[in-house]
């Protein structure tokens, strides 16, 4: 939309034009102010001789509503510089820093800016400068202007660099509409990010460039909130359970109107000379001082630039970065790489060691050697036959009988006394030996006792900002239908690690019944709603707690377990199997092309699995369902002689698919078989609307078997019963109280003592 400077558009409220002085007369005041854009230090001599860019363009004033340059150098007060009066207020780990602009260390900083300003913008222009640090979490808002409701966005303008994207919103997550890039944003790099709006039309840049483009945008900025905002800051995101932004912003401008391309171009260029400076400053090899592997090297930097390389020595390192070390016994060879882009260069000093003696080789893989819990034995063990460097591994123990030289276990009875097993490790590579002495503890069986109740383990969604997390309930008694939430409805386990939200946790009890694991997935969505992307770049981890008594946790383990073409992993699950003594982990991955490591293409979700003996070394993955269609949420009961297993048929509703977005159940006498018998499909449908993440657990005191069915979008969980697990018929139950919100979680039989415990332990 074209307007002139005198086109008559009032000013927003709350942002007041001068007294006496019309709206043409305040754009020329503007049109007078100049700003200019600080550039970013020279790292280092050899690009040092590049002259740098003219300033940003501070001309761009046409429209603005206000201008916060950031160059403070201290102080609380960001200054609005285009006249308009509204400073902002900067608070907590926040730092101003000049012409570096204001640093956010990423805990409680962020700028607060006054309220309404988007009030009266049906039209609208966002611009910042930003460098994000390489650590910086997700999610999390560069910038934000709208309101919050409780912990959650109600109505709302924002730009994040995951998948850069800008969104305008109406109330939450699920109602943006959002224009991306397609990808995330370079860390470590200034960007200049602007995002333009008019007539339903959304336009997204970086560096002055245009990366992304919506043309049916129905929301306008005026309508958020009726005009009112309340939570508009930078670094800080409307949704209060997000990342605080860490890096460091300056030179935020609005607009009220949509800046052409030319204007944008002026704002935020990068011309190619520049970008190969900033492309070679960027680069960052690690440490050079002691090189035993291949390097990577870059071939395009995060502003563009084509990046070449020489060697001064390719016996030693490649101009690809293939490093052959000298022989062993040698002195440390030193190489120079150089690396080009645009007419510069920048030079690393390479120090390559030489390869490592046997002897070398094998004490160090002797000492990286460990056998989890040996002073506490309570299931089989894992024992490598390989090690660090290629060595080979061998194990002998003085009781056999008590602990296999494969680490296979057997415990003493209940009530004998403890065994003391020595297991030692030869490690060997070439002529060279070393030995690793292991002394073992192994405790006797646990005395069986009838289980008198269950512990429900769950999450309750991405609604609130602690939901993600683990939650327990404990059933009154044998009643699996009624129950009590523990630790008062406020969270048992919480995550630390990776995407710091936890979903779908999952308990199993060891066969000798006296260890447990909890799994979960490594997924936050509170503040975020782009399922798309976490199933393209999401976690390949799972998260893990061990427990002997389900009070006392293990810290939290985050593991990988999908390989690197995963673009996901859902719903950890887990079942012992005897015929390998080991435990047979299963979840959901999309897998994609391994030429696609961007993860672009289209694929579906697949059951993966693979075994394990500790919840710590895992075998490679293997496919274990994939009838062609996307399936999640697998879960597993054995009855008999056979498993059955039940699992999400996650195809989209339609005539020819009746029974997708519910449970197909299946059996098998093998639990890794990679086709089950056919049972039943469409278990919920007429009780529930959609179902996934079912659990299944046997009645403690009847040939009964319960099946909660979680009912997304609706009440959570659901539970279903049947007397004849091979009929595939399940009836809901009646006259049920679960907790409040149960989301994917896990239903363990326990024994009175333990229900008690974790009573105890969580009012």
């Amino acid at each position: 939309m074209n307007r002139s400077a005198t086109s008559g558009h009032p000013a927003p409220a709350g942002h007041p034009t001068p007294a006496g002085r019309p709206e043409s007369t305040r754009r020329t005041a503007f049109a007078r102010r100049r700003a200019a854009l600080p550039v970013a230090a020279l790292v280092t001599a050899l690009i040092a001789a590049v002259v740098a860019p003219a300033a940003s363009a501070a001309g761009v004033t046409d429209g603005l509503v206000l201008h916060y340059p950031l160059t403070e150098t201290a102080g609380t007060v960001a200054t609005d510089a285009s006249g308009g009066g509204r400073a902002a207020t900067i608070v907590g780990d926040a730092t101003p820093s000049g012409a570096d602009g204001l640093r956010l260390g990423g805990v409680d900083g962020h700028v607060d800016l006054p309220d309404d300003l988007l009030r009266g913008l049906t039209d609208v222009s966002v611009s910042i400068q930003v460098r994000i640090d390489a650590d910086q979490s997700t999610p999390y808002f560069i910038w934000g202007l709208g309101n919050s409701s409780g912990s959650t966005g109600n109505g709302y303008l924002f730009t994040t660099g995951n998948a850069y994207r800008t969104s305008i919103a109406t109330g939450n997550w699920s109602t943006e509409q959002t224009t991306t890039a397609g990808r995330d944003l370079a860390r470590g790099v200034w960007k200049t990010l602007t995002y333009t709006l008019a007539g339903g039309t959304a336009v997204l840049y970086e560096d002055g460039v245009e990366v992304g483009r919506k043309t049916d945008v129905t929301t306008t900025p005026a309508a958020i909130g009726n005009g009112t905002t309340t939570a508009n800051h930078l670094g800080r995101s409307v949704y209060s359970g997000d990342r605080r932004l860490k890096g460091a912003i300056r030179d935020f401008r609005l607009y009220d109107r949509a800046l052409t391309p030319a204007e944008v171009h002026e704002l935020g260029f990068v011309p190619d000379q520049e970008k190969a400076r900033r492309d070679l400053a960027a680069l960052d090899l690690g440490d050079l001082s002691a090189v035993t592997a291949n390097l990577t090297l870059p071939t395009t930097g995060p502003y563009g630039s084509t990046i070449t390389w020489h060697s001064g020595d390719p016996r030693y390192v490649t101009a690809t970065g293939s490093v052959t070390r000298p022989a062993p016994g040698s002195r440390p060879e030193t190489v120079t790489l150089t690396a080009s882009a645009h007419g510069l260069a920048r030079a690393f000093t390479v120090t390559v060691l030489p390869e490592q003696t046997d002897r070398q080789k094998v004490d160090e893989a002797a000492a990286a050697l460990t056998v989890w819990n040996a002073s506490d034995v309570r299931g089989n063990l894992t024992l490598p036959t390989t090690g660090l460097h290629g060595t080979e591994v061998s194990w002998k123990s003085t009781k056999k009988k008590v602990v296999t030289e494969t680490g296979e276990v057997t415990r003493p009875a209940h009530g004998e006394s403890a065994e003391r097993v020595t297991l030692t490790a030869t490690v060997e590579s070439g002529h060279k030996q070393a030995k690793r002495r292991f002394d073992l503890t192994v405790t006797p069986l646990p005395q069986p006792q009838d289980y008198e109740g269950y512990l429900f383990g769950y999450f309750t969604g991405e609604g609130t900002a602690t939901g993600e997390q683990v939650y327990f309930a404990a059933s009154r008694g044998n009643d699996a239908l009624k129950w009590d939430e523990l630790n008062r409805g406020n969270p048992v386990l919480t995550s630390s690690q990776g995407d710091k939200g936890v979903r779908d946790p999952f308990i199993i009890r060891s066969p000798e019944g006296d260890r447990f694991f909890l799994i979960a997935t490594d997924l936050k969505m509170h503040g975020n709603g782009n399922w798309d992307l976490v199933q393209r770049k999401g976690s390949r981890h799972i998260e893990v707690w061990e427990s002997t008594d389900l009070v006392n946790w293990s810290q939290q383990r985050h593991v990988q377990v999908s390989p690197e073409t995963a673009g996901n992993t859902w719903a950890p699950e887990a079942y012992y199997d005897d015929s390998i003594g080991a435990y047979v982990v299963f979840w959901a991955s999309k897998l994609y092309a391994e030429d696609d490591p961007g993860h672009t293409g289209n694929t579906y979700n697949k059951m993966l699995y693979a075994t394990t003996r500790d919840f710590r070394t895992f075998t490679e993955p293997q496919v274990w369902v994939d009838p062609g269609y996307s399936v999640i949420d697998s879960t597993v009961i054995k009855h008999g002689t056979e498993y059955y297993r039940f699992t999400k048929d996650e195809r989209n509703n339609t005539s020819s698919t009746p029974c997708s977005k519910f449970i197909l159940a299946e059996r098998s006498t093998e639990l890794r078989d990679t086709s089950y018998d056919f049972v039943a499909d469409c278990i919920g449908k007429g009780s529930i609307r959609q179902g996934e993440g079912p659990t299944v657990f046997k009645s403690n005191t009847e040939d009964k078997w319960y099946l909660f069915i979680d009912e997304f979008g609706g009440r959570g969980y659901v539970p279903f019963e049947t007397t004849d697990l091979t009929s595939g018929q399940w009836r809901m139950s009646t006259d049920y109280q679960l907790p409040s919100r149960p989301r994917h979680g896990t239903v363990l039989p326990v024994t009175k003592a333990e229900l008690d415990r974790v009573r105890a332990a969580y009012p």
